[in-house]
């Protein structure tokens, strides 16, 4: 039995592709025959990746009558040719490579990647790539090269207690936290010349002063001006792109304005503090229309289980593939901190931690915190309201949790029977 489905075949009547390279594209033209109705002409042109030679190649277009440009995400070399025709006024589309399929047996030219992108671009069979408007990627540039200072930072740091342990310096056994109000004092020391251990425990602050004896311990070493020196380079450095990272901010508030009230909104969700809020916002921007229902956008973001289904049978453990790496940094880091909090994304990390194991926890908090996100982005007048720890105690079956207790207890050697005594009250 036929039955009526959703699409309309359509063809786009005037459409160009690019194949990008990073000095040059190749642009393929396609457009309704003139005399000869339902046939097709083509040109193909090569144009430089300079901005005056993308300038003409937008005129060309725009004297076609050309209403649609489709590229592949080449690197980052789409980027110029995506930007000016997007302000151009042209309807641009960004496609996954992988979207477009080499056939096994077509030569494979530059020419031809582009009239084969074209055909396909044409017929409806390709999906655009989500894009933000060029606030929203001002703001991603900032938090990104946020998150590049700080791993920066981060391998310095590591360098210098590895140096501190090559000079047989343990003061990392000692002090959680070397680069510390105490731990730089002593540093500092040590490159001024300092070498005995008391008058270097004695720079102690704070609740590491109850370690003394431990730090004169720590600092018996044969730490020379050798170390001295490294040391202060990587100090040095580690300064510089701390002050890196305050600039940084700054300018992030600066771009967060427009946004302001969207992240504070976001800020009510457990494991979210403003630094998370303005990585998310960077990068899927507060407009929700992009992505219609919270489905679209979990599955965009890699955070829904893939389906495999071959012959009727199920194939997989429904894992989840590789998506935007800065948003799944982020919601990690969310899922984490919400699990130390008595909320109900704490709690199901928790439940999800004993049976599955931490990564699928991560992940499962991670995909409910994004359903968070998207209604707090998509109704501005939403708020967030936890539902509580206790909220799977009392709404899960009591005959489902009994079997559970039962279970656990059999996995603990032990013979149950259960008998009830009295009917459950309500929750």
């Amino acid at each position: 039995m036929l039955e009526e489905t959703q699409e309309r075949e359509e063809i786009i009547e005037r459409i160009a592709a690019l194949d990008i390279g990073k000095s040059s594209l190749v642009c393929c033209v396609r457009l309704p025959h003139p005399d000869r109705p339902g046939r097709r002409v083509q040109e193909v042109e090569t144009f430089s990746t300079m901005t005056r030679s993308l300038g003409r190649m937008a005129e060309r277009l725009r004297s076609l009558g050309v209403t649609r440009v489709v590229m592949e995400a080449t690197s980052d070399y789409w980027k110029p040719a995506f930007y000016l025709l997007e302000a151009a006024g042209f309807e641009t589309w960004l496609v996954n490579a992988r979207d477009v399929k080499h056939l096994p047996g077509r030569p494979k030219t530059d020419r031809l990647d582009a009239v084969w992108l074209c055909k396909v671009a044409e017929r409806q069979m390709l999906r655009p790539s989500f894009v933000p408007p060029p606030q929203i990627r001002m703001l991603r540039d900032l938090t990104r090269y946020r998150v590049d200072l700080v791993a920066a930072q981060t391998a310095e740091k590591n360098r210098a207690e590895k140096l501190l342990e090559d000079a047989q310096i343990k003061l990392s056994v000692v002090a959680s936290d070397i680069f510390g109000t105490s731990g730089r004092a002593m540093m500092a020391a040590l490159i001024a010349g300092e070498r005995d251990p008391r008058q270097l425990a004695q720079l102690a602050r704070s609740s590491l002063r109850r370690k003394i004896s431990m730090l004169e311990e720590a600092f018996v070493g044969r730490f020379t001006d050798h170390h001295a020196f490294l040391l202060s380079k990587m100090l040095t450095r580690v300064d510089a792109i701390e002050a890196d990272i305050a600039d940084v901010d700054t300018q992030i508030e600066v771009c967060i304005a427009p946004f302001a009230q969207a992240a504070s909104r976001l800020e009510h969700i457990p494991g979210v503090g403003p630094v998370a809020a303005r990585a998310i916002i960077a990068e899927i921007g507060v407009d929700m229309s992009r992505f219609p229902t919270p489905a679209h956008l979990t599955s965009w973001a890699r955070f829904s289980p893939t389906v495999k289904e071959s012959a009727g049978r199920k194939k997989g453990s429904g894992s989840t593939s590789h998506g935007n790496p800065y948003l799944a940094r982020v919601l990690g880091q969310i899922a984490v901190s919400a699990a130390r909090t008595p909320t109900f994304l704490g709690e199901r990390y928790r439940r999800i931690a004993r049976r599955r194991g931490a990564k699928r926890a991560i992940v499962a908090v991670g995909r409910s915190t994004l359903i968070i996100i998207w209604h707090l982005l998509h109704d501005p007048e939403a708020t967030f309201h936890d539902l509580g720890a206790d909220f799977y105690d009392t709404r899960v079956n009591p005959e489902r949790r009994a079997r559970n207790h039962i279970r656990q207890l059999e996995a603990l050697g032990y013979t149950v029977t259960a008998e009830r005594t009295h009917l459950p009250t309500a929750a």
